[in-house]
């Protein structure tokens, strides 16, 4: 069987895969994404940085099969980044609030060795409460939101401040499981087959 490499550090997404079943290792991706935030789809954006992450691991991982995946939160067309500063984090929550924003996730996975490969993208519309001041500061105080795209962290603490969401949960948290999964398939790849967890190296 080939080596599966997950091209990403994100904890999120090595737990996410390990709750599948794949072994993996996990290869962090490297690369220059400012040259392509200019796209204006930001679904084709999306794909395009998980490609890129791809790629960049396949050049120096031969038989392997790549997973990369980026996730962007988009609000009114605008992208939604990682706040850097408690102050920045209290003005995006703000401005999230009460309101339905998009989590777009791109992922690709590649067969170094044949070059066979696919790019999707999923998305997942998700409405934040209605939250008062006081429990934005309190959220933010958690330094939970500096580490993640939108300023929330779904799957721990920021789990309070979301009223619903429409589409994969998964995808939220930073991979699209279903999806993924499905496409996994088309490389011999089949999910709860293997229990070996990820490790770095």
């Amino acid at each position: 069987m080939k080596r599966i490499i997950l091209a990403s550090a994100s904890p999120r997404r090595k737990q996410l895969l390990e709750q599948i079943g794949v072994p993996f290792q996990i290869v962090r991706s490297d690369i220059e994404e400012e040259h392509i935030k200019s796209e204006d789809s930001h679904h084709k954006l999306a794909q395009r940085l998980s490609l890129g992450k791809a790629r960049a691991v396949g050049k120096t991982h031969k038989n392997a099969i790549i997973i990369a995946a980026d996730t962007i939160v988009v609000f009114q067309k605008r992208i939604i980044g990682k706040p850097k500063t408690e102050a920045n984090a209290s003005k995006i929550l703000k401005l999230l609030c009460g309101k339905t924003h998009k989590v777009i996730t791109g992922f690709t996975i590649i067969d170094s060795e044949s070059r066979k490969s696919v790019t999707k993208s999923v998305e997942t519309k998700v409405k934040m409460k209605a939250l008062t001041d006081e429990e934005i500061k309190s959220y933010v105080k958690t330094k939970e939101p500096l580490d993640k795209a939108g300023g929330y962290g779904i799957q721990e603490k920021g789990a309070m401040l979301i009223e619903s969401i429409k589409g994969d949960y998964f995808n939220v948290v930073g991979l699209p499981l279903a999806a993924l999964s499905e496409e996994l398939k088309k490389f011999g790849i089949r999910p709860f087959t293997q229990t070996l967890s990820g490790r770095a190296f």
